[in-house]
Parts: structure tokens; sequence; C-alpha cells
């Protein structure tokens, strides 16, 4: 609770350097309570026992004995296990509630401006995007939003891959099917079909093969009628991308689309620009750099390999070019990159070549944003009935099928228009939620009965606590809302824990932006509906107490708009009525 920090170390200043601890930074020691029942902020006073020669616990009662005195009206101090622990009183806590109640956005600052570019989503063209897709697109989605909130100019990247040597036998197969009379609608109608032949003809097929390698060439030297195909195998499959993109509800567009092609007229002048700096070696007939101190399997230095022997250039050229234009033409201060764990050393050679090279300056940070696999019920990488990647298309719409008939379970009399678009919200709000709320470093079970619970920590438990708010404020017959709100006074237990958890929503946003790291904000979601669900059972809010009934009514209404802000932060919908 970051408020609570500032009065805090006022008192705990002196405090020290009476007890002869003048040397440490009061500030600095103070985090919150590991454990919430012994309070809000902790202190560990172990770091101080060598120093005074007594133990943690003799240090910490005496340490609480002193703040009580000048803690009054703000907080208390306790000593358990060695730790001074602070918990900050109700009328503090209900004089917050009504600072937080005025501010614009919920008390999170925009004290943030700086120009950030975050690449994500990243999928192929001709190929379709499967549930691999889905967490670099989620994870990525919701930092956007994250960054923006705090003030950031936000630049949203998608690097699909439209170009290369691929690209030679796709073409060359929508050309075959096409003389068979097959439009290339048809033929880009199931793009895993259609990529495994064209594999499939390049593998068996020496004269497609031939065919695929001079089409590359002539794709690469700019030929009409290969461009032509080229950019139909990108509108079509643009289609099929912008379908996933609107049930996932993301803020991708086709306007944030910077595809391979972009960046190849740049790829010469990378290595001119290293060249020019003396930083290529040869290795092989390859032009390399050594960006540092990593090693190959025998214990050779590991190049970073810039242009081939053959003459074409490497995903690292076009990485470094990607960065050369987010920082000179856009302008860029922070480039995130949301991509898979296995790209860590990659991404670490390349932001280590593009410092070396002067492409990235002490006021450029760049950070690979890693993120795990989604698992399967076994253990393994989840897959399709038939043991191949899941189609995110299909994972989606099986993810709101299964919602709409949770959805009229529950509700019987809602029209079928309003089953869809409620099913909608909870299926894809569940799918998102069960992949957001999962620290992104680790690997998690893709479970369908878990993720669509309306218990527990998950996406439907969060909206229906939202939904449930929206109702009892329509039955008030509008006493109060957030735009005119109660003086709080926080009479009971359940209404001080809703208020500590509504306080410390600010805070999980600065995490989560600082960490790149969304779960920071499920977490902080979940606390504040639990805290919400135990008020609403303890604390009956239309009752016949006038002044008791606003305070209430607007409580609920300040959780229910922090919920809807957290939801969208997370790209998930906060539906009023479920």
């Amino acid at each position: 609770m970051r408020d609570l920090i500032k009065p805090v170390s006022e008192v705990l200043e002196p405090v020290l350097i009476e007890m002869g601890l003048a040397d440490f930074d009061s500030k600095s020691i103070i985090g919150p309570a590991t454990d919430k029942s012994h309070g809000d902020l902790a202190i560990p006073c172990h770091q101080f026992a060598r120093i005074l020669k007594k133990s943690p616990v003799e240090i910490a009662d005496e340490a609480a004995e002193k703040m009580n005195e000048h803690l009054k009206g703000i907080a208390s101090a306790s000593s358990v296990a060695g730790f001074l622990n602070i918990t900050a009183e109700s009328r503090w806590l209900a004089d917050r509630l009504s600072e937080l109640v005025e501010h614009p956005t919920n008390g999170v600052e925009r004290n943030s401006t700086r120009t950030v570019v975050v690449d994500y989503s990243s999928p192929n063209i001709a190929k379709e995007m499967h549930v691999g897709h889905l967490r670099s697109t989620v994870i990525g989605d919701s930092l956007v939003r994250i960054l923006e909130m705090k003030g950031n100019t936000v630049i949203r990247e998608n690097h699909v891959g439209d170009w290369g040597t691929p690209f030679g036998m796709l073409i060359e197969r929508l050309e075959d099917l096409e003389s068979e009379g097959i439009q290339p609608s048809d033929a880009l109608a199931d793009l895993g079909i259609f990529y495994r032949d064209a594999r499939s003809s390049f593998d068996s097929d020496e004269n497609f093969r031939e065919r695929a390698r001079r089409r590359v060439v002539a794709l690469q030297s700019g030929d009409e009628a290969t461009m032509a195909r080229w950019r139909q195998l990108v509108d079509l499959s643009f289609s099929y991308f912008d379908e996933v993109y609107e049930l996932l509800g993301v803020l991708l567009t086709k306007d944030d689309v910077r595809g391979e092609s972009f960046y190849d007229p740049l790829l010469a002048s990378v290595v001119e620009r290293l060249d020019e700096r003396g930083l290529l070696s040869n290795n092989s007939g390859a032009e390399v750099m050594y960006p540092g101190d990593w090693l190959n399997r025998e214990g050779n230095p590991l190049p970073l390999i810039i242009r081939k022997g053959d003459g074409g250039y490497n995903y690292a050229t076009s990485d470094l070019a990607c960065i050369i234009d987010r920082t000179e033409r856009l302008g860029a201060h922070d480039l995130v990159y949301v991509v898979g764990a296995e790209q860590k050393q990659h991404f670490q050679m390349v932001f280590a070549a593009a410092r070396i090279a002067g492409f990235l300056h002490e006021e450029h940070t760049s950070k690979h944003v890693p993120f795990g696999l989604v698992l399967g019920s076994d253990g393994g990488k989840l897959k399709s009935r038939s043991g191949g990647a899941i189609r995110l298309l299909d994972l989606l719409r099986e993810a709101i099928q299964r919602a709409s008939a949770a959805v009229l379970n529950r509700n019987p009399d809602m029209t079928p228009s309003e089953i869809e678009s409620i099913a909608k919200s909870i299926g894809i709000g569940a799918v998102k939620y069960s992949d957001l709320k999962a620290d992104r470093t680790k690997d998690y079970v893709f479970d369908w009965e878990r993720m669509l619970s309306f218990e527990g920590e998950t996406g439907p438990y969060l909206q229906y606590a939202h939904a449930r708010i929206r109702s009892i404020i329509a039955k008030s017959g509008g006493g109060a809302s957030v735009e005119n709100p109660a003086r709080y006074t926080l009479p009971s237990n359940e209404e001080t824990r809703l208020a500590r958890e509504i306080l410390a929503f600010p805070d999980a946003v600065d995490t989560a932006a600082s960490e790149l790291a969304p779960h920071r904000i499920c977490k902080q979601l979940h606390r504040i509906s639990q805290a919400f669900g135990s008020f609403y059972e303890h604390c009956p809010v239309l009752i016949e107490d006038d002044s008791l009934r606003v305070e209430r009514i607007s409580l609920c209404a300040l959780t229910g708009d922090i919920l809807k802000t957290g939801l969208e932060l997370l790209g998930i919908d906060a539906p009023s009525r479920m």
C-alpha cells in the first residue's frame, strides 16, 4: 500500500536514529506484509540484530512501542516474530478511499511519457494461428493497455512472417491449384491443409522444388506477377487473422502489421553500418558478429549470423533492422518483444549487438517478454484429438459454445441474442484470464472445466462479481454512485478489508507495468472480488438506514468501476448481466 509508506517512513526515520540505526533509509526497508493478517506493511528487524547486539524480536518490540506514540490516526505498529508490522487504521483507509473516488483513473498515475513499441502476436502468412499464438497475442495486448494507462505512447507492431524462401513453394502451390480451376479464396480456406500440401510437393517433387526456387528469385527481384500472387496470399491470410483478432477482442489492426517484407529493403544497410564500424567477421564464408561471451556446443564463441555465405540474410539481420526502424523512425524509447521463452538467447545476442553497433543508446531499453507453454491435462503440449496443434479459431469457438451452455443453464429466460453476446464475453474472457493469471514465465495447464467455472480464480468469477454489483446498483434506484459518493466510515471489518484491496489496485497496475506482468492485476482483481463477496454476505446494502445505505451503494459502485477498469486492462469484457 504505497500511500501508507510515506507517513510510516516519516515516523520510522527518527525512531531508527534514536535506536542507533541512522545509516538506514527508512523508505527502502519498508515493504508489503507477506501475511496480510499481520498488517499492511512489514519491516524485517533481523538486519539490525548484529548492529544492536539484540534479537530481532527485542528490536521489533522496541520499535513498535516507539512508533505507536506517533502513528495515531494513521496506523498501528506491532511486533511479530522479529518483524515490525504496520496496520492502517480504518479512518485513514476511509480518507484514502474518498480520495480514490475523485481520482480520474482509479488511483493509477499517468506518470510515464515514454514511447514504447510492443511487438506481439506474430503469425506467419499462409499458416494457421494455433494455440501457441494465444499467449503472445493475449499477453502483448494486455501490456499495451497497461502501458497506455500509465501514460506511455504505445505503438503496436505485429511482426508477421510474410517473406523469404517458403513463399516460393506457397506461390507455386497457388499457381497449380488455380490451373486446376480452384480459386485462391477456396485454396486458402484451410490454411493448414494448403501449407502442408505445398510442403509435401516441395519435399517430394524435384520439378516443383526447382520452380519454387526460381519463384523466390522472382519475388525478391519484384517480378509483377509474382508480387500479385504474394499479395493474394497476404490478403487472404489476414482475412483469417482478423477473424481471430475480432473474436479475441484485441487491439491489433492491419495498420499495426509490419511484415518481414517491410524490413527487407533495410537489410543491406544493416550490413553496411556494421561493416563501417568494423564489427563483422568472416566465419566459413558468412559475415557474423560476436556480441558477447556465448559459446556453442563445442565451447567456441557463438556467432550472430548477419549475412550467410550464399548472400542471404538471417533472422538477426531482420531484428536489427527492426531496432533501427523503431528507434530512428518511430522515436521509440522502449522496445518490448512478447515472444516465447525459447528465443531468449537470440534476443540477448541481438540486443547486445545493437548496443555495440550504436543502434540502441543509453536512453533506450529493450526487453524480451518470454512466456511458457500451454499444456494439456497430460502435462505435454496442448494438442488436438488428432495429435496436431489446436487451431486457435477452433479453440475460441469452443470456448464460446461451452459458455453458451453455461449461460443458458443459469438464465433460461434469456433471448438467443443475449445468450450469444454474453457467452462470447464469458468464453473469451475465460480463455484470456486463464492465460494471464499465470506468471507468464511458467507453463500452465489448459482446463475447460476450471477456467469456465463461476467459482475460484477465473474470469467468469470476476465478471459475475461485476455483474452482481451492477444489479445491486440498478435495484438501489440510484441513491449513490462513484460520481456522487458518500463520506466513507467503514464500520465493519468486511468494509475495511474491501477498502484495503481497492486501495491496492493502483499498486498492482504499477507493478504490472514495471514487471511487464499482467498476472499482478489478475491476482489483485481476484482479491477484490473475494473481499466484495465477503462484504456482500455480511453487510446488507439496500437497508433503511439512509446514510449507511448511501455509503454501501457507493462502495459497491467504486468496486464495480475498479473491476471494470482492471478487466479492460486484461482485454476482458465486463458484462452487466450474467
